[in-house]
């Protein structure tokens, strides 16, 4: 199966980790449009269980990457948002459908960064106990709220190259 050029889908392949911001605020009309983007997500059964903190205050941005392992890039952008789920929310009330419904959002939530030309990276909270204790801690959550992922975003100051991590090994056609 050869590679086949789509300038569509070279879009997806240009979204990259960004962990380095260069100065400038975010708009909240890029905000906005970030926040419908993820939640435009689909949902199991249409539940929405996701709920977002959006973080501008340098203190509260300093604090999660001390918090977050590999989360020091937060601490130099401009914008954290922390995607959260509520489990009573979720379809049956199940982690694995909050979790499944929160990871689509968060996706949303990085390619609309991205094509808004914003820089972006996933850090990682859920299912470390002692990070998610000090995020829920940081950001005041209710016990209800589980936090799923850290979002670090600012205007990228560093460039990456489109790619794939395409691997043939990984699929199967009709059967193992």
């Amino acid at each position: 199966m050869n590679s086949i050029p789509n300038d569509k889908l070279q879009f997806l392949r240009g979204r990259r980790s960004i962990r380095t911001y260069a100065l400038g605020d975010i708009s909240e009309v890029a905000i906005r449009q970030m926040l419908e983007a993820a939640m435009a997500a689909p949902s199991a059964v249409g539940k929405d269980p996701w709920r977002f903190v959006v973080i501008r205050k340098r203190d509260t941005l300093n604090a999660m990457a001390a918090a977050l392992p590999n989360g020091n890039m937060i601490a130099t952008a401009p914008l954290g948002m922390v995607v959260c789920g509520e489990l009573d929310a979720a379809h049956d009330r199940q982690l694995s459908y909050l979790l499944q419904d929160c990871s689509a959002a968060i996706e949303n939530l990085l390619l609309s960064a991205h094509a808004l030309g914003l820089g972006a990276c996933w850090l990682g909270i859920h299912p470390r106990a002692d990070r998610i204790q000090k995020i829920q801690d940081l950001l005041a959550l209710p016990e209800t709220i589980l936090p799923i992922a850290g979002i670090a975003i600012g205007h990228p100051g560093e460039l990456k190259e489109p790619r794939t991590r395409f691997n043939r090994d990984y699929v199967h056609w009709e059967q193992w």
